[in-house]
């Protein structure tokens, strides 16, 4: 029996007369990876916000780690969302100086971020001079420092390079290894079908679709059905 280490219960978010997302109802298998595809502006950005505590639900459920959400599993749960949260003026290892000196966490700490990311050859260099792909990572480090039970991360390889792409997508499968779950949103269908274990397809707020990944499916055939019966408007 599969262990679910998070699930939405008909999670709706409602902005004034816009439904953004509507009784939306994930499952999130333990140590996988869980892909939410959909266009721009269906609603993913938007549910993933309500899981981090970012935006409060208008109604519906989270069930996390099998009992109702509250702001202390915060501390399970490492995210990044739109852009790396980083002082540019500060080098890799001084970020996350900042993240363990508030999460009362040993140095020792952030040389196990730093070595899973590949940036500890990074020195003194600031990371307002990364490269994109380098402040991605520095950012997927930062939302490691807790070690997470949970690690969401919301379209992660937008402008990266193929070199970078590769990279990343080489991480992210090996975090369910090291027994994280990741959510990972994104409107590239062959990122996803190289990364995940289950997908979601949201268009229009709605959840279309939600099972493991088929490889004989026609996933483009899928996606698109999907986006045609709920329109592409969300978020």
């Amino acid at each position: 029996m599969s262990k679910y280490i998070l699930q939405t219960k008909k999670l709706s978010k409602q902005f004034k007369n816009q439904l953004a997302v509507s009784n939306v109802s994930l499952l999130i298998e333990e140590n996988s990876v869980y892909g939410l595809l959909g266009p721009n502006g269906a609603g993913k950005s938007t549910t993933l916000k309500m899981i981090t505590g970012m935006l409060r639900s208008t109604s519906g459920e989270i069930i996390f780690n099998n009992h109702l959400w509250k702001r202390q599993d915060l501390l399970d749960i490492g995210a990044l969302i739109e852009s790396p949260p980083l002082y540019e003026n500060l080098t890799a290892r001084e970020n996350l100086k900042v993240r363990t000196t508030l999460f009362d966490l040993p140095d020792s700490r952030i040389d196990e971020v730093l070595e899973i990311v590949d940036l500890k050859e990074t020195g003194k260099k600031r990371s307002g001079q990364f490269s994109l792909g380098m402040k991605q990572r520095l950012g997927i480090a930062i939302a490691l420092i807790n070690k997470p039970k949970l690690l969401i991360l919301d379209e992660p390889t937008n402008g990266l390079d193929p070199m970078g792409i590769q990279d990343l997508r080489k991480l992210i499968k090996s975090f369910p290894d090291q027994g994280i779950t990741v959510i990972l949103s994104s409107h590239y269908l062959s990122e996803v079908e190289q990364i995940a274990d289950h997908i979601g397809i949201i268009s229009g707020g709605v959840l279309g679709y939600q099972n493991k990944i088929d490889n004989s499916q026609d996933l483009e055939k899928l996606f698109m059905q999907v986006v045609t019966e709920n329109g592409r408007e969300g978020e």
